[in-house]
């Protein structure tokens, strides 16, 4: 058994990085969510950011938008030439992605600094890259309601999800250090 161990160590000390950073980062913004009252509609200060910020983009390209609170939940919707195309919830904002992304990256670290600098970096590209996705997706389904499973279901996550895998793959190969340590 403790042979297993050895010749494991690299798997086993990835895993347990892995699970404590995730395992602690999603518990403390668990914490934060549960400041909001999902019974009276209460939307968290990062969503509503997160929908300032996508209203604002589509604003450099059409005038015609605006976000409104939706009284029947908890969440904001984007309303496009007076239609409702989209509703922005929790978990639009991204949170849970840049979470995992940054457990993963954490779970690789070799230097606390460069460890840090990227997972800020990467939240920070992840962020960005919601809001573009988001406004995308909310003149797509103005443009192309039929559509809206794939794009909302299909085409949009794949987007975000591969983002993150080629940061992961950028850190692993590029900056981590753990590709030249271990060679």
């Amino acid at each position: 058994m403790k042979n297993i161990f050895n010749q494991y160590s690299h798997f086993f000390t990835f895993l347990l990085k892995f699970i404590l950073f995730y395992v602690i980062f999603i518990f403390l913004y668990k914490m934060y969510l549960n400041q909001f009252d999902l019974n009276k509609n209460e939307i968290d200060g990062i969503t509503k950011t997160v929908a300032f910020q996508t209203k604002q983009l589509m604003l450099c390209f059409d005038n015609n938008i605006e976000t409104v609170k939706n009284e029947n939940e908890p969440s904001i919707k984007m309303i496009y030439h007076a239609k409702y195309v989209a509703r922005i919830i929790e978990g639009c904002n991204a949170i849970s992605v840049m979470i995992l992304f940054a457990s993963f990256v954490f779970a690789f670290s070799a230097q606390w600094k460069k460890t840090a600098l990227y997972i800020i970096s990467g939240i920070v590209i992840i962020h960005v890259l919601n809001i573009i996705r988001i406004a995308v997706l909310s003149f797509s389904l103005y443009y192309f309601p039929n559509y809206e499973e794939v794009l909302h279901g299909t085409l949009f996550p794949l987007f975000i999800y591969g983002v993150v895998f080629v940061l992961w793959i950028l850190w692993v190969t590029k900056y981590s250090g753990y590709v030249k340590k271990n060679k």
